[in-house]
């Protein structure tokens, strides 16, 4: 098989399983987790928290991205699906007008404020290498998909529009209204994903290197438990009713 079709079959493999790349590191953020965290020990505890909320803030950063791009999406496009690849339309407008990937640019920052929250170096490198490898593939593949239904109109996006590190100065208004509601029903999952990794990754270095809580793993629990209830309320409103929904979205 020639590296082009290999590739896109790998990539359109992937695709479908890319919400579960961070269980493909996790038994290696256990063992990093078991490593003392280095500003604590270097610099305190104050440097350590300072640190630990840039990543946070990384992370809601990453989120963020989504969020806009999600606001201004058409229809079927910028989508969850894991079936099969699929676009409507060639959304170039928006953060598509600066990067042609701007969904999983949102994703790395996300995931990259998560693993320097682990402060292990051996751990960092080989998950933003990771990361990399995984969704340069899914990424390959997306492009074959919109080469082949949109034709000359992909190219000219590709030739202007920089595949992952952004160029602001190609920004394009969209054309839709920013939705709100759409965010609400499409991104609630990953918010509380980030709320749940954060808490998670805390308490278990806790008991991994203290083999106790701290007294601010209960403000991590206080967090947890308003992260679900707002995922819970999101996640009945979008299937129970129909107030998420918006027309043509």
């Amino acid at each position: 098989m020639a590296l082009k079709e290999e590739f896109t079959k790998t990539g359109n493999g992937l695709f479908r399983w890319r919400g579960y790349f961070p269980l493909l590191i996790s038994p290696l953020l256990l063992i990093a987790l078991r490593e003392p965290k280095y500003l604590d020990q270097a610099a305190g505890a104050t440097a350590e928290h300072l640190w630990e909320g840039f990543c946070i803030a990384g992370s809601f950063t990453g989120l963020l991205i989504r969020c806009v791009v999600v606001g201004y999406a058409p229809k079927r496009t910028s989508g969850r699906n894991t079936e099969r690849q699929k676009a409507e339309t060639l959304n170039t407008e928006g953060l598509y007008s600066v990067a042609r990937h701007p969904l999983y640019l949102g994703n790395f920052i996300i995931f990259l404020g998560m693993v320097l929250f682990v402060q292990t170096i051996w751990f960092i490198i080989f998950s933003i290498l990771s990361f990399w490898l995984y969704y340069e593939r899914i990424m390959f593949a997306e492009e074959e998909f919109l080469r082949e239904k949109f034709g000359e109109a992909f190219l000219r996006w590709a030739e202007k529009t920089p595949a992952f590190l952004p160029k602001f100065r190609n920004w394009q208004k969209p054309a839709l209204t920013f939705s709100s509601r759409n965010i609400l029903k499409r991104e609630y999952s990953a918010f509380f994903l980030i709320i749940v990794s954060f808490s998670a990754m805390d308490v278990l270095g806790d008991i991994f290197t203290h083999n106790t809580l701290k007294v601010e793993d209960s403000m991590w629990l206080i967090l947890f438990i308003a992260g679900l209830i707002i995922y819970l309320i999101l996640r009945a409103l979008k299937t129970k009713t129909k107030i998420l929904n918006v027309d043509g979205r």
